[in-house]
């Protein structure tokens, strides 16, 4: 399929908020992704997508330090009023630190570090995420246009450069909360998100 994933399988995922088509991908290495569509994303026309990093603290487990829980669903519901879309759920966690260095990281933040002064006191990127995997799965699924549920400028960029028509940024301001609010407005200072339009 790529030099960055390869294919594996897909079904029929029922959920809350309606019945999405879900595609399984997998890196080299045996990292997994997965795809959740929705109608036919492959007719040439511009196509309402999230590209959704893993976050099991607030996809899985309702953390509000965070926003992404409430992301994703925010994504779901609106692929399926669209009635046609793709979610792209990259599993790179923490910013692709993962599971146990986003530990290491929260527990810093706890203590009145940002998440970027956290990531770099424990020696580790600030985003180590590699946005190219979702241009993979666009690729395997005939998807060259896209319009983009994203506050983040680099997942823009970073799907231009590999081909891919970004030509709507839709924004997705979402899960604000006492507890988030300093890290919403650090992805805002230090990583250059567009937090309000």
């Amino acid at each position: 399929m790529s030099e960055l994933l390869n294919y594996v399988a897909s079904c029929r995922l029922p959920t809350e908020w309606g019945v999405f088509t879900m595609h399984g991908f997998e890196e080299a290495n045996g990292q997994e992704h997965v795809a959740l569509t929705v109608g036919d994303c492959s007719d040439g026309s511009p196509v309402l997508t999230r590209i959704h990093s893993e976050c099991l603290t607030g996809d899985a487990l309702f953390s509000r330090k965070c926003d992404c829980g409430p992301q994703l669903e925010a994504a779901m519901r609106a692929v399926q009023a669209e009635g046609r879309g793709i979610i792209v759920y990259l599993r790179q966690e923490g910013r692709g630190i993962g599971l146990i260095n986003k530990i290491r990281a929260y527990h810093l933040q706890d203590q009145g570090m940002d998440t970027v002064e956290a990531n770099l006191a424990l020696g580790l990127p600030v985003d180590a995420r590699d946005f190219r995997l979702a241009q993979s799965i666009y690729e395997y699924l005939g998807i060259r246009s896209v319009k983009l549920l994203t506050n983040n400028p680099e997942k823009i960029q970073t799907l231009k450069d590999a081909g891919i028509n970004v030509v709507e940024r839709i924004p997705l301001h979402v899960g604000e909360n006492l507890e988030n609010k300093r890290y919403l407005q650090t992805k805002a200072d230090k990583l250059g998100h567009l937090m309000s339009e």
